[in-house]
């Protein structure tokens, strides 16, 4: 085999981003806006666009037409589903889930941004920071997305649009920093998403303005995974044995990376049973890699015969998590029939899958007021709680707060197989600084 690295110009730099906040805010609007101005969107679709604003007496296209793609989004004027948008510019490419703003999708939100590296928080300018925006700024908290952008949308339709933009930015920053986030981390753009001010070229109509524009900020953000770096983490999904005549012993061990790095010669530890090994070769679709870093998919070939299956963890030894059969979460609750302890689910955490018991509802969580109740009888549908879990097997996660893609996980209904909860392992919800506000 080659070195799949040979003669491949570099790929462009990929950020998962996604959007949020309340209706009519303009998220679809704004989304239609990066596709458009980063000439993402074919020309039959501008024309099908243009044709039906027409039809409804506007002057200029619609582009939420671009992206509210549901029979029921279009005739409410409202976004339901999380729909995932793909553009790119020269300097990188950006994957886009596009979450409702309704409260009682929330459920939605919190799967659309569960893996985002960046989050576009939008805020009308003329109703300022409201409910759903804490709501959804909580969310993004607990979730650990790593970089905020405070997006105040329709600017032009405020009078002195300086002052109301300075206070907007102030109010959210009060927020943000109770929540854990550093000023750093959050930027505030001023943008008209139907016009396109300070989306793809700085707007004339706000001179008081002098950062970067949306996309200029897209492009030029750290491409942050995490808060915090770790080791590898390498969830085994499939064992690879073609017993060819031309690979009579080849034994590979197949899945994504979702965390960290592997190079070969690199010593690892196999979890949940505790053995150390040896990268001996790494293998993709296009040939051999002397190195694969996060995100990539390939197959591991080891030093030693391993007893390795579907559901096993490759960790850096340096790091490796302990693998835990008792530990406390934090679920936010996604089905209509309500969470009680005692609950008989599955747990899917990365590639294994088992069988789990809910404990005590600890906590329940109020993301408009940020604070903390007791002891909840059950937690309703959208509902942020801490519970406490007991595995069957033991799992090797990591602390959320330590890594997002090793320390999440799902809570499935044995029966009809639907996910019923996103969970974070450990308390998520004490990185939230509420103690004072309790």
């Amino acid at each position: 085999m080659t070195d799949a690295t040979a003669g491949l110009a570099p790929a462009p730099d990929l950020l998962r981003i996604a959007t949020a906040g309340s209706v009519d805010d303009g998220k679809s609007t704004l989304v239609g806006r990066l596709l458009y101005d980063t000439k993402s969107v074919l020309a039959d679709q501008i024309d099908a666009v243009t044709k039906a604003s027409v039809d409804r007496g506007l002057d200029t296209p619609d582009l939420s037409l671009l992206v509210d793609g549901l029979r029921a989004e279009r005739e409410q004027g409202i976004t339901i589903d999380v729909a995932y948008r793909y553009f790119a510019t020269p300097a990188r490419s950006f994957v886009l889930a596009d979450t409702p703003g309704h409260v009682q999708y929330t459920r939605n939100t919190v799967s659309g941004a569960s893996t985002a590296q960046l989050v576009i928080l939008l805020v009308d300018a003329r109703n300022g920071v409201v409910a759903q925006t804490r709501r959804h700024a909580a969310v993004m908290a607990l979730l650990g997305v790593p970089q905020l952008v405070l997006a105040v949308n329709k600017i032009d339709l405020v009078d002195d649009a300086e002052s109301v933009f300075a206070s907007i930015k102030a109010d959210f920053a009060e927020l943000t920093r109770t929540l854990g986030w550093s000023d750093e981390q959050v930027t505030s753009i001023p943008v008209s998403a139907l016009h396109g001010d300070n989306i793809a070229s700085r707007s004339e109509n706000t001179p008081y303005y002098s950062g970067p524009t949306l996309i200029e900020h897209l492009e030029t953000v750290p491409n942050v995974t995490d808060r915090h770096e770790v080791g590898l983490r390498f969830p085994v999904q499939y064992v690879i044995r073609p017993r060819t005549a031309e690979y009579p012993d080849y034994r590979g061990y197949a899945g994504q990376i979702a965390a960290g790095r592997v190079s070969v010669g690199d010593e690892v530890v196999v979890l949940p049973s505790g053995t150390h090994t040896t990268i001996t070769q790494i293998d993709t679709a296009d040939g051999q890699l002397s190195t694969a870093h996060t995100g990539r998919s390939v197959t591991l070939l080891l030093a030693d015969d391993v007893d390795i299956s579907r559901g096993d963890l490759i960790s850096a030894v340096t790091d490796a998590p302990e693998p835990i059969q008792q530990f406390t979460a934090t679920v936010c609750w996604l089905a209509d029939k309500p969470l009680r302890p005692g609950a008989r689910l599955l747990l899917k955490h990365g590639t294994r899958t088992t069988q789990a018991i809910v404990g005590a509802l600890d906590t329940l969580f109020d993301e408009q007021n940020l604070t903390l109740s007791d002891a909840p009888d059950v937690l309703e549908l959208n509902q942020i709680g801490r519970i406490s879990v007991q595995t069957a097997e033991p799992i090797p996660a990591d602390d959320y707060q330590v890594n997002r893609e090793s320390g999440s996980f799902l809570l499935i209904d044995p029966q009809g197989g639907n996910t019923l909860a996103a969970g974070l392992v450990g308390d998520a919800l004490a990185s939230l600084h509420l103690k004072e506000l309790v």
